[in-house]
């Protein structure tokens, strides 16, 4: 069930709904400074009066990610999307729910079918915010992806959702140096918390 949205205000009076989300973002700010323009943007959506935990909004709206790793760390399970094409971390939208670590906890559950994953904070591992093309009857839309580290268990048994063409556990230093810059920024910060 998702959790109440309450609507609040911030200094400057702009609306803001009551989620763990503000003060993530603020911790994540102080982390990564170099990402001051791409926080900004996700504080922007959290301030809008429209509310951005609905996929309804297509002006944009949050998406929960899942860097989902092994057990001892090295591996990361990706999606061939379905409807992208890609190769992808796990996610999804957050349809009301303000918690995006429940929102990426449950997603990479429903999409990989794991057993015993744990979200390994409750903190931004990384932010994202990419365009998703025109579908069907869903017209372009910006995702604003707020993504966190899930644990495996022992059992790395996947199976394959609707929602992917395929799954694969992928060893995470090679994807470094991937194309994607998403996954290779992913894959560099989490090389760098292994040291």
């Amino acid at each position: 069930m998702a959790a109440r949205i309450i609507p609040g205000t911030t200094e400057q009076g702009e609306r803001v709904f009551e989620s763990p989300l503000m003060e993530q973002l603020q911790a994540y700010l102080a982390r990564w400074p170099e990402e001051a323009e791409t926080v900004d943007e996700f504080r922007r959506l959290l301030a809008d009066p429209r509310n951005p935990f609905l996929r309804e909004r297509l002006e944009g709206h949050f998406t929960g990610g899942a860097w989902l790793v092994s057990a001892d760390g090295r591996r990361t399970l990706l999606t061939h999307h379905r409807k992208l094409g890609r190769w992808l971390q796990l996610g999804g939208h957050a349809d009301g729910d303000v918690d995006m670590g429940r929102v990426a906890l449950k997603e990479a559950e429903e999409e990989s079918g794991l057993p015993d994953l744990r979200l390994e904070e409750a903190a931004i591992f990384d932010l994202d915010r990419h365009w998703i093309p025109e579908r069907r009857d869903v017209p372009g839309h910006w995702h604003y992806d707020v993504r966190y580290v899930i644990r495996a268990g022992a059992d790395e048994r996947y199976v394959v959702s609707e929602e992917s063409l395929d799954l694969a556990w992928r060893e995470i230093a090679p994807l470094a140096d991937d194309a994607d810059e998403s996954l290779g920024r992913m894959a560099r910060k989490w090389l760098a918390r292994q040291r």
